[in-house]
């Protein structure tokens, strides 16, 4: 028998593709829906209560037995810790601005100036505190975009002061400089600082939180977005790709040949 007299070899029947409907896709979807609504919140309340904890334990000690919740009580009382350091730190600001505080306070700081290895700490921990926590300043308040790693990329810096004198001067630029900083995402407590020419900054309208958030996100969350419409989004996103996974199985079934 000639090879020419065979009829012609069909191809092989593809499998159609399995396509979870029914009771499994609407239980991962509402799974997703519910992880979106759960996860922020479980989180929220995890971190609040360790912080909690956190200065339960560092207030602790420094109170006597007998001003301790427990003493009285039958379990302990969260918070007391947290609501006695807000107290004395209260009570410190208002003795430290009469005249007597104040007194106290430039003694102290002249014995710290003393020790040459606590004296540097000192001095910068202290500018960051009046610098962040004055609410006079505008340091880490505006927000940017420098052009980073490389031409055509853009990078979220959190704009600070402009350099000192002695900084400025040993700049080859002649244009006026900026210090900034440059988170690295998703962890923004990290990053770059460096100097850059004003003019190389595109100031943008968004909060230092929404940059932060942006970042630690990896830009999933982007700034003005409602938590409502983006749980309707994915669960609406789930459901098309279901829809459109069985659309594209049906396409892909090839006809039976009789």
């Amino acid at each position: 028998m000639n090879p020419q007299d065979l009829p012609p070899s069909t191809p092989a029947e593809i499998p159609p593709e399995v396509v979870h409907t029914g009771l499994m896709a609407r239980f991962r979807n509402y799974f997703l829906t519910g992880l979106v609504v759960a996860g922020p919140i479980a989180i929220t309340f995890y971190l609040t209560w360790w912080f909690v904890t956190w200065v339960d334990g560092l207030v602790r000690p420094f109170v006597p037995i007998a001003y301790r919740p427990e003493t009285y009580l039958p379990f302990g009382l969260p918070g007391s810790g947290l609501v006695i350091a807000v107290v004395a730190l209260t009570l410190l600001g208002f003795l430290t601005a009469n005249l007597i505080g104040r007194t106290l306070v430039d003694l102290g700081e002249r014995l710290l100036g003393r020790i040459p290895a606590v004296r540097a700490i000192y001095r910068g921990v202290k500018q960051v505190f009046e610098t962040l926590f004055s609410g006079k300043g505008s340091s880490f308040r505006r927000v940017g975009l420098v052009e980073f790693p490389s031409p055509g990329m853009w990078s979220i810096v959190l704009i600070s002061q402009s350099p000192s004198v002695e900084i400025s001067s040993r700049l080859p630029s002649n244009d006026e400089h900026i210090s900034v900083f440059l988170p690295c995402a998703p962890n923004p407590t990290t990053g770059f600082f460096f100097y850059v020419p004003r003019s190389k900054i595109l100031e943008i309208e968004m909060s230092a939180e929404d940059a932060a958030t942006l970042i630690m996100s990896c830009g999933v969350v982007q700034p003005g977005s409602d938590p409502q419409k983006k749980i309707a989004a994915l669960a609406a996103t789930a459901q098309a790709a279901q829809a459109a996974r069985a659309a594209n199985a049906v396409t892909l079934q090839p006809a039976k040949v009789e």
